[in-house]
């Protein structure tokens, strides 16, 4: 199974790099784009078969490793 996780900054954590983004963009003419949060995402093929599983294993990981919980949010998603 592939899991696709999703992680972002937590409402009222300052992101750096969003305000560099929206400054770039107002520099480069794209008015409007306003409040930009920079996030990532994770991609990765898991052995799991069942998706319980799957997401139980991405969780970990997550807690583990992948997130910061005290000043991110992530959020997973599992596809065949």
């Amino acid at each position: 199974m592939k899991a696709k996780i999703t992680i972002t900054l937590k409402n009222g954590v300052l992101d750096p790099q969003g305000a560099a983004i929206e400054s770039a963009l107002a520099g480069l003419g794209f008015a409007g784009a306003e409040d930009v949060r920079q996030g990532k995402v994770i991609e990765m093929k898991l052995a799991e078969t069942d998706e319980a599983a799957a997401r139980a294993k991405a969780e970990d990981m997550c807690k583990k490793l992948l997130a910061n919980p005290v000043m991110e949010n992530y959020s997973i998603e599992i596809l065949a």
